[in-house]
Formats: C-alpha cells, sequence, structure tokens
C-alpha cells in the first residue's frame, strides 16, 4: 500500500474527528456559560431577598454553590480538553481538578437530599420540624458538604499527571488492575446516585401519600379544628423538589449507566461516538438547568 495515500486516509479520518471535538466544545462552553451565569444570576436574587431569608433558600443557595463547583471544576476543564486535546497543567492542578469535580456531583446529590429531607420533616413531622427545623437545616447542609469532601478524597491519589506517548502528558487514573476500575466506579455509582436515589424516592413517596391524606382529609371534614393541612407554599417547594429530582435523574442516569457499562463490559460499552457524547453532555446540562427550575418556583 502507498505510504502517501495511507497518509492521507489518515488525515481525511482525523477531520471528521477534530470537527466533532469542535462541536462538543461548543456545546461545553455554551453549557458553561448557561450554568455560570444562571446560577450567579439566582445567587443575586437570593442576595436580594436575604432580608426574607426561608429555610428553602439556605438550601437553594448551597444547591447553587455545588452546580457552580461542576461548572467551574468539571465543564470548564473539560472544554478546555476538548480544544487542547490534553490537560494542560501540573500535577497538583491534575489532581485538584478531579478531585473538585467529583467534589460538585456529591455536592449536588447529597445537598438535594438534604432539601428532601427537610420537606419531608416540614410535611410529615411539621412538629418536630418547627421545634428542631433550624437546627437541623444547618447540620443537614454541613453534614452534605462533609460527604462530599471526604467521598471525594480517592480522587487524589487515583489520578495523576502521566506521559501518555512521546513527551506528552495527560491527567489519568491508575487503578489496580483488573478490579480496580470496576470497584471505584461501581462506588461512585451507588454513593453519588443509587443510595441518594432511594433516600429521595422514599421521602416523596412519604411527601406525596401525607399531602393526598391532608387533602383528602379537608375535603371530608373541612369545618374540623385541627386537622393539619397543607401551605400553598409549602406545595410549590415539594412540586420544585420533584422537579429538581426529575432533572437529576434524567441528566445523570445515562451516564452512570453507561460508566458502569464500560467497566463492566468495555468491549461492548458505548464509549465513542455521538451517543457517548450526548450522554456526556446530558450530564453538564444539569448544572445550567437548576437555577431557571429554581427562579421559576421561587
Amino acid at each position: 500500500m502507498d505510504p502517501e495515500s495511507s497518509a492521507d486516509a489518515a488525515e481525511e479520518d482525523a477531520e471528521p474527528h477534530e470537527r466533532f471535538a469542535l462541536v462538543r466544545a461548543g456545546v461545553l462552553g455554551v453549557i458553561f456559560l448557561l450554568a455560570t451565569c444562571g446560577n450567579f444570576f439566582f445567587l443575586g436574587t437570593l442576595w436580594k431577598k436575604r432580608k426574607r431569608n426561608t429555610r428553602t433558600q439556605l438550601f437553594l443557595l448551597h444547591l447553587c454553590l455545588a452546580d457552580l463547583v461542576v461548572a467551574f471544576f468539571q465543564v470548564l476543564p473539560q472544554f478546555s480538553m476538548e480544544i487542547t486535546h490534553r490537560f494542560r497543567g501540573t500535577d497538583f492542578l491534575c489532581r485538584s481538578v478531579k478531585y473538585l469535580q467529583v467534589v460538585g456531583m456529591f455536592a449536588s446529590a447529597y445537598m438535594m437530599v438534604a432539601m428532601t429531607i427537610d420537606r419531608y420533616h416540614a410535611v410529615c413531622m411539621p412538629m418536630v420540624s418547627f421545634l428542631k427545623g433550624s437546627f437541623r437545616r444547618y447540620l443537614s447542609i454541613g453534614a452534605a458538604w462533609l460527604i462530599s469532601l471526604a467521598f471525594s478524597s480517592p480522587q487524589l491519589f487515583i489520578f495523576s499527571l502521566q506521559e501518555v506517548e512521546g513527551n506528552q502528558h495527560d491527567c489519568w487514573a491508575t487503578f489496580i488492575e483488573p478490579w480496580g476500575s470496576r470497584v471505584y466506579i461501581s462506588w461512585i455509582t451507588l454513593s453519588v446516585f443509587a443510595l441518594p436515589a432511594v433516600i429521595l424516592l422514599y421521602c416523596q413517596m412519604r411527601i406525596c401519600t401525607t399531602i393526598y391524606f391532608n387533602m383528602k382529609r379537608k375535603a371530608i371534614q373541612p369545618r374540623r379544628t385541627g386537622t393539619r393541612g397543607v401551605s400553598n407554599a409549602m406545595l410549590k417547594t415539594v412540586k420544585m423538589t420533584f422537579v429538581i429530582i426529575m432533572t437529576y435523574t434524567v441528566c445523570w442516569s445515562p451516564f452512570f449507566v453507561v460508566q458502569l457499562w464500560s467497566a463492566w463490559s468495555p468491549s461492548s460499552a458505548p464509549t465513542k461516538g455521538l451517543v457517548f457524547s450526548i450522554i456526556m453532555l446530558l450530564a453538564s446540562l444539569n448544572s445550567c438547568t437548576n437555577p431557571w427550575i429554581y427562579l421559576y418556583y421561587t
């Protein structure tokens, strides 16, 4: 085979790949702008309403901060790598970025858990929520951040700046073969997605059944005093929490499914191509949809 024709064919194959990378970079750039502008705009809205700050706004503030961590340390580094094709930075920066990437994922998930548990107490156990609500809120928010910081620590040891080819370096992970990557990806999926999903599902089911029976009781006995009702503001907050949870599930579940698939069956997993890129971009999209959900309901 002619070497020149082989080189021409390689160049032709590389051109679509480069164009596809530029398209991904453009989409990631738009997602980053939407996420940062949306979240900073919502933070400004919360600042204007700080004198009448509510329990829900406190959770939304920290959800907003978690989304900004995702935008700056997950979407932005991915955007730069789509352009440069390699990680440009020191070993310390490599480990820090990979650590903060997972911190944002943990914080988003567990802040939703904290907010949903708070809604559960407010609807299902209002007297307990009234008496101990303030302390519980700060405790749950602090616990969510501590869990995020602690559970993300393996990233500092797994990732490092490594020489990949020639004199080029990239930020890569090193696992104990053959089971290290499977254990780690399964752990991340369980702790970031599966466990929070179970807690969120349980709380939402209890909230919905409590609201249903309260409204049914109120309809049957409208004049009976002492009937526990649910205010319109609380209903709106519950709806907002439900929409946030559903958006998170839709955006992140394909990502975790593909990650598990690639870990346990790498030969058949869709790790390249259009479908894989859409799944990766869909996960990043969650950080820019949340602030508009907050603004709509608040």
